[in-house]
């Protein structure tokens, strides 16, 4: 766990994977060597693949229990993404064994609306989803679910690339409890938005301030810290390859000026740290919060 002021963070995963170097054009094998803090957290060198976790964060405040994005989900259709197809893991019970039922949740937070963002926003209840979480507000970008939804976009693409939204996030839209935002936003004493467009044209990290300390969860800005060193390194998985590294280094900037504790989605252990200014680049210092 990380106390941050009168803020608990916890980790909640979902599962562990390993990706392809391919996910991004620069990767050669001798960066590894050159960067040996990689092994062996985040990059495994037998693979030469990168160590990759799918989780979700759990945040607890006085006033609020939050969820920031949502994961993969359990027994849905994902044919164009085989990993997380049809699973079926215990992120339930590990929510549970963090002292949380799916009805103490009062906001679900998607900085996002990519295929391991918005799973566990619905389960399954005989031949519908429902919202897993029955009694929160799940806040989403405007911008993003527009873009997503086949009825209001004009993006062509294969329909299961829709499946995503159709059985992830129209569900919660149709219940009800769908709150639509820009991105900038104060949705909670101490908690704000921050747009970070590139990865996904509505993309936002959400930032937590409590007694002086400072957290920002910043989704997939960044896939791996391999990025801090190379901010112009973009993911294949990136939707708009030139906006992405400008939003990168933006917040790579702010988290070295600020010093705030950085949090994405998909680093290894110790899954957060800070972020520092080397030369005229930047360097990774993880968390010692979190094992």
């Amino acid at each position: 766990m990380i106390q941050l002021g009168d803020v608990e963070i916890r980790r909640i995963e979902e599962l562990m994977v390993l990706e392809p170097t391919a996910t991004f054009a620069g990767w050669q094998r001798h960066v590894a060597a050159e960067q040996p803090w990689l092994v062996p957290n985040y990059y495994d060198a037998a693979a030469d693949a990168f160590v990759t976790s799918i989780a979700t964060w759990l945040v607890k405040t006085p006033e609020h229990t939050i969820i920031i994005d949502t994961g993969s989900g359990n027994h849905k259709d994902r044919p164009l993404s085989p990993r997380f197809n049809q699973l079926d893991t215990p992120y339930l019970a590990r929510l549970k064994a963090a002292g949380v039922e799916p009805k103490d949740v009062d906001l679900v937070l998607l900085t996002h609306l990519h295929v391991d963002h918005v799973g566990w926003n619905t389960v399954r209840s005989g031949e519908r989803w429902v919202p897993t979480f029955p009694n929160a507000t799940y806040v989403m970008s405007r911008i993003e679910r527009e873009w997503r939804d086949p009825a209001r976009t004009t993006a062509t693409r294969p329909a299961a690339a829709d499946l995503p939204f159709l059985d992830s996030v129209l569900p919660v839209i149709e219940a009800g409890q769908a709150k639509l935002v820009e991105g900038n936003e104060t949705v909670a004493d101490g908690i704000d938005l921050m747009p970070t467009p590139g990865h996904a044209p509505g993309q936002m990290a959400v930032r937590i301030r409590s007694r002086g300390e400072e957290a920002l969860f910043i989704a997939d800005v960044m896939h791996q810290p391999i990025q801090i060193y190379y901010p112009d390194w973009n993911s294949k998985y990136c939707e708009d390859q030139t906006l992405a590294p400008v939003t990168r280094r933006r917040v790579l900037d702010y988290c070295a000026d600020t010093g705030c504790l950085m949090l994405p989605a998909h680093f290894g252990a110790p899954f957060c740290g800070r972020v520092v200014r080397k030369g005229d680049g930047f360097a990774f210092v993880p968390s010692a919060q979190m094992p």
